[in-house]
């Protein structure tokens, strides 16, 4: 019995901390709602027995995690997109929802274009514009154009969750009400510096953010910027080793 333990602890230290164990819990009105952080912009939401993966691309470590009912993708950049995972995260029924450009790739998404919004059993989707607006490329054309992509507010049991996707501090997300938690993008050049971030989310001040998509970024400048806000800055590891 004490050589089986022994095995069991020593197999424990050779196994790598999971994302599983920065999964943010939040009470609603329905079931528990449960947030995982998995890599870079890939999430794991799930209530109950409904699993939704939130852009699934590479280089996430996926496997192991079972299929989703529901797959949604933000924008057509290989680090929101991958095919491959689409297929391997499915199951027959998995819908997967996206942006008119993700569909030419991925092309049994169901389009949801900026401002609709469609519901996923217990869940309601509303797709926000991302965009630049500053920081373009070289050739002064816009990293994100107005329309390609989404950013999302995914409400469930009374809980309102929005996920930026890949956009500056724009109008659309400056408007949004009654935002319980906010996934917030800071990296140059592609969407903001984490300046930039905290202004904009003192705008709509959802009750927590958290940065996601920061690669390279000083998220400990974001989270003083709001220190006096009255916004919970929750910190947590995206780019596990």
């Amino acid at each position: 019995m004490k050589f089986t333990a022994a095995l069991l602890f020593t197999a424990a230290l050779c196994v790598p901390a999971l994302a599983a164990d920065q999964t943010q819990i939040f009470a609603t009105q329905a079931s528990a709602l449960r947030i995982t952080p998995i890599y870079h912009a890939t999430v794991k939401i799930q209530a109950g027995q409904d699993i939704i993966y939130l852009d699934p691309a590479k280089p996430a470590k996926m496997d192991g995690m079972g299929p989703g009912g529901l797959i949604l993708i933000t924008d057509i950049h290989g680090d929101h997109m991958d095919a491959d995972y689409v297929t391997k995260l499915s199951k027959p029924g998995t819908a997967v929802i996206a942006p008119a450009a993700v569909a030419k790739t991925i092309t049994q998404a169901r389009v949801l274009a900026n401002g609709e919004t469609t519901r996923w059993h217990d869940f309601k989707i509303t797709a926000v514009p991302m965009y630049n607006i500053s920081h373009n490329q070289p050739t002064g054309q816009p990293f994100h154009d107005k329309g390609r992509g989404n950013g999302y507010v995914v409400n469930y049991g009374g809980k309102n969750i929005y996920f930026a996707g890949d956009t500056e501090g724009v109008p659309e997300m400056r408007a949004l009400k009654d935002i319980d938690v906010a996934f917030i993008p800071m990296n140059l050049p592609y969407t903001m510096t984490p300046a930039e971030a905290a202004d904009a989310v003192k705008a709509f001040h959802p009750k927590i953010a958290i940065p996601y998509h920061y690669k390279g970024q000083d998220v400990q400048a974001f989270k003083k910027a709001l220190d006096r806000s009255g916004v919970q800055v929750r910190l947590l590891e995206w780019y596990p080793e």
